[in-house]
């Protein structure tokens, strides 16, 4: 009978540990404050792109839809240069950082028309569901509260502009 119960336990706590390791890799560990600030000005900078993009290509819907995302993306470093200010925090941004938010604009670049206006939604999607899950695992084990406080105030504005642009892109 013991055996068995030791079997039992054994196997309780195998499954325990297993999981706690799944989610260990899923999520690994939680980023530091430096790698959120980072994120969050490099999702700023691919929406500013997109209004540059939409200079060229973009129609009436487009255009306003880039430029009131830009804005937003323009309050949003303003608020973040106050968190960072708050913190100490220093950004250390390279060329290959600078050059990445430009690389999911390629696909409305090469489009026109309806075509376009779709891509241009689908490019979002990914660089949305990026700095969600990135705010989301910030939050996980957060290393500054005002950085918290922040994330925590940003990803339901967040989460509704990709419902937003999913919705938008699922009519076009």
């Amino acid at each position: 009978m013991r055996v068995v119960a030791a079997i039992i336990l054994a196997f309780i706590s195998t499954s325990a540990l297993a999981d706690s390791v799944a989610e260990r890799k899923h999520g690994e560990r939680p980023p530091s404050a430096i790698e959120v600030i980072s994120g969050v000005y490099n999702f700023s900078r691919f929406q500013q792109g997109l209004l540059e993009n939409t200079d060229l290509k973009g129609n009436a819907e487009v255009k306003n839809l880039a430029a009131l995302r830009a804005e937003e993306a323009v309050k949003r470093d303003k608020r973040l240069k106050e968190v960072q200010e708050a913190i100490g925090a220093e950004l250390h941004i390279g060329k290959a950082a600078l050059a990445s938010p430009s690389a999911s604009l390629v696909e409305p670049e090469m489009s026109d028309g309806p075509a376009y206006v779709r891509s241009f939604y689908a490019a979002q999607i990914p660089e949305y569901e990026s700095i969600i899950g990135l705010l989301e695992r910030y939050l996980v084990a957060p290393d500054n509260a005002a950085l918290a406080a922040f994330a925590r105030e940003q990803l339901p504005l967040l989460r509704a502009q990709v419902r937003d642009a999913e919705r938008t892109m699922a009519d076009k």
